[in-house]
């Protein structure tokens, strides 16, 4: 029998850890120690009491309940595409870069669901796209800052187009925060031209690139998608047609659409400078009703005359009992105003807001008094001609209560003392007789005393030469002065809390409007000294207690009635100035916004408002600037003070708003 060898191993060249020890009876400190005070969460506990008493199927039936909501809104939000005669899906195009073409992109999304579809690309262009069954708007947008926030402000997709080759530059970086400050529905981004890049092996690189850039203003980006690749641009079409806009607030709100044609009246009289209009499209966001006014792009608010049904031929829907034939033109009015309409006046009526300022009590009437008004009290009035009461002579130790009792000089003996008996006074100074001569008490060097030679200069002079300028010198002194300053706005920004007096105006006047208050956050503020310096038709403005209970009201107002979002329709407006059809240019988009009730009435708004780190210069206050809010473009001259809040309502006014600063401007205005 042959003997067994045993085989030839190497040991493990990997060190295996042995478990470490547990005990199976540790202590309390040694728990309390591993979960440093966290709490195990018990599997399946109730977060309400209610919670707690459901059974098993109260809970089924409540989460089947919350699936039902949300599918119920979902189907809501895209119920207006539905269909034929549904609303097109909006489609803004919009190159960031100067190579880039948006009618050549809008043309490749197009022949990639239609292959042989050629339509020119002059403006805005209704697609039908049978495989998903939607309709699709393309509007193509130029590189202009307005033009680019009139297109988006509509839009439910936005798809912005990047070049491979040039960067976006400051020009498109403005044009991105502008239309994410004005609030954007759904973002997509493209390449155009990437087949322009060599080796093909660069591209991803490029593509990477992109996307990191985009993803820095829109994180959700997940790809950037190219114009070149048919399959890229499939893919970009079934987005659009299958995702539900997640829509803009402010919009959402109120009922708005795009128009889609623009008709003027033809029966006008040629002398009158006011006519009729009608605007086709089809209605978005809440119903339409015909008492609110519409806001038609940047011509202003109107009223409307009737809303009337303008359904395109191929609909079928025939329902004779809600809607009622109009016999002149045979066409279905859907809605006419009533009383309820408002009116296009932007101020309170005069007769209503005059008030007779004898009627008042004496402590609401405006005060004529001048002076530095100090809290609640006056200083430096005309009736004490603008000095101080003369100082008197009091004893030490005397209270405040007992200077009173002292009248003028009267008392100059009796306050008489020994101290004064003891040092010799001077009876045409102060100045005590017993003390020590000091250098400056010496008297003044006489001729024979030594004089002052071109050598030998004098050790006490007699006097200065005083010259006196003349006042064109002097003018020219100043400005020279001025001009070697710093500028206002970095001297506001080093002293904030100091003025600069010109020579020739009165710091009386210049200084009217100010007042003094002791603390800038308890003193109160006494309103009826400003009444003289407030605007002309302050008193005629719309003046709301509580905003955020007006704010529900008037959107809970907007949920109830009107044509209903999804119907095409065409609106009648009363007096549209005639000059307006020189200026419309069809090819660019014109929105329409329904108003909320009294939201056209002019009134002080407080916003806040941020001077971004990359301006060039700081901004003035009153400086003239065009501002928008929602669908509304103002000309305004705000006021800047501090941002926060106060016990007093009371806000410290600045002067000039600095970069990377945040403060409150008010201003008048719708």
């Amino acid at each position: 029998m042959a003997p067994q060898t045993e085989s030839h191993h190497h040991r493990s060249t990997t060190k295996t850890l042995q478990k470490p020890f547990k005990s199976r009876h540790a202590t309390k400190s040694y728990i309390k120690e591993l979960t440093k005070g966290k709490v195990e969460r018990v599997t399946g506990s109730r977060k309400t009491p209610h919670q707690q008493v459901m059974s098993k199927i109260e809970r089924r039936n409540q989460a089947k309940q919350i699936r039902q909501i949300k599918h119920k809104e979902n189907a809501k939000s895209t119920s207006v595409f539905a269909g034929h005669d549904g609303a097109p899906r909006v489609i803004a195009v919009l190159p960031l870069c100067e190579d880039c073409d948006a009618a050549a992109a809008i043309q490749k999304l197009n022949q990639s669901v239609i292959p042989d579809s050629d339509l020119p690309v002059d403006g805005p262009l209704r697609v039908r796209v049978e495989r998903f069954g939607q309709s699709v708007l393309y509007v193509p947008v130029k590189r202009d800052l307005v033009a680019a926030m009139n297109a988006c402000r509509v839009a439910d997709f936005v798809v912005f187009l990047l070049s491979p080759e040039q960067e976006v530059g400051e020009d498109g970086e403005h044009l991105i925060r502008a239309i994410e400050s004005q609030g954007v529905s759904n973002v997509l981004t493209m390449v155009q031209n990437l087949d322009s890049i060599q080796p093909p092996k660069k591209q991803p690189q490029v593509v990477a690139s992109l996307r990191s850039y985009i993803n820095h203003f829109f994180p959700n980006q997940d790809k950037v998608h190219s114009v070149d690749s048919g399959r890229e641009c499939a893919n970009v079409i079934r987005s659009l047609c299958t995702t539900t806009p997640k829509g803009v607030v402010w919009r959402e709100d109120r009922s708005w659409m795009l128009v889609e044609d623009v008709q003027w009246s033809e029966d006008q009289d040629e002398s009158s400078a006011h006519g009729g209009v009608i605007l086709t499209g089809v209605v978005r966001g809440k119903g339409l009703k015909a008492d609110r006014l519409l806001q038609v792009g940047d011509w202003g608010h109107f009223q409307i005359e009737k809303i009337t049904d303008a359904s395109l031929p191929t609909s079928r829907k025939r329902k004779a009992d809600e809607m009622t034939v109009d016999a002149d033109q045979g066409t279905k009015i859907l809605e006419v105003p009533d009383e309820d309409q408002d009116d296009l006046d932007e101020l309170a009526p005069y007769d209503e807001t005059m008030t007779d300022l004898d009627d008042l009590p004496a402590s609401e009437a405006p005060s004529e008094r001048k002076g530095v008004l100090l809290d609640d009290h006056h200083y430096f009035s005309d009736e004490d001609q603008g000095m101080p009461p003369p100082p008197k002579k009091l004893p030490e130790g005397t209270s405040n209560y007992q200077s009173a009792w002292f009248l003028g000089d009267d008392m100059s003996d009796v306050y008489s003392s020994d101290s004064d008996q003891d040092e010799p006074m001077d009876s045409n100074t102060d100045v005590s007789m017993a003390a020590p001569a000091l250098p400056q008490d010496e008297p003044l060097p006489t001729a024979h005393q030594g004089e002052a030679t071109e050598t030998t200069p004098s050790e006490y002079p007699h006097s200065e030469a005083f010259l006196n300028p003349s006042p064109t010198d002097e003018a020219q002194e100043l400005s020279a002065y001025r001009s070697s300053r710093k500028t206002s706005a970095e001297e506001d920004l080093e002293f904030p809390d100091e003025i600069e007096l010109h020579p020739n105006v009165l710091a009386r006047e210049r200084l009217s409007r100010y007042r003094g208050l002791r603390s800038l956050k308890t003193s109160p503020w006494d309103t009826t000294e400003d009444r003289p310096h407030q605007p002309q038709d302050y008193d005629r403005l719309l003046r709301i207690p509580d905003y955020k209970s007006a704010r529900k009201t008037a959107i809970r107002e907007a949920l109830v009635g009107g044509v209903a979002a999804g119907k095409r329709v065409s609106i009648y407006l009363r007096n549209v100035p005639l000059f307006l059809q020189k200026s419309h240019n069809p090819s660019e988009p014109l929105s329409a916004f329904s108003l909320l009730r009294h939201e056209h009435k002019r009134t002080v708004i407080n916003t806040t408002i941020t001077l971004p780190s990359s301006a060039s210069e700081p901004l003035a206050s009153k400086s003239r600037l065009l501002v928008q809010i929602g669908s509304r473009r103002f000309l305004i001259n705000p006021l800047f003070s501090q941002s926060g809040s106060t016990p007093n309502d009371v806000h410290k006014y600045l002067r000039f708003l600095h970069q990377g600063q945040t403060a409150v401007a008010s201003f008048i205005a719708p």
